[in-house]
């Protein structure tokens, strides 16, 4: 179960990512509004709960080096929701190296 939570921590800031590049997308007047916009708060905040989350299933056993491993899942998570979200390419080169990477995981796991 804190194994699921940890891949919902790294979702979640592949989200707060996506949250960022479009509060950098938005033109904001003045240098306070174009860095504190409801886009980058809610961004921020969501990659804090993130954190959370990490150091909340670290305390119930999951070991470091799994949490780090997991969270390469972002290398699939940020260009698949880019891809949804901001139309981004994603090129062949790209879908395998995010196959390389899952594969690194799923032997690391096993």
């Amino acid at each position: 179960m804190y194994y699921a939570l940890v891949i919902l921590s790294v979702f979640a800031a592949a989200l707060a990512q996506m949250l960022l590049k479009q509060g950098a997308r938005k033109n904001y007047v003045g240098f306070w509004r174009q860095y504190l916009n409801p886009w980058v708060i809610g961004g921020y905040a969501i990659m804090a709960g993130s954190l959370v989350l990490n150091i909340f299933c670290m305390s119930r056993g999951v070991q470091v080096k799994e949490i780090s491993t997991i969270e390469s899942l972002s290398y699939l998570f940020v260009p698949c929701l880019a891809f949804v979200l901001f139309k981004e390419n994603i090129t062949w080169r790209k879908v395998g190296a995010i196959v390389v990477i899952i594969i690194g995981i799923i032997i690391f796991f096993i």
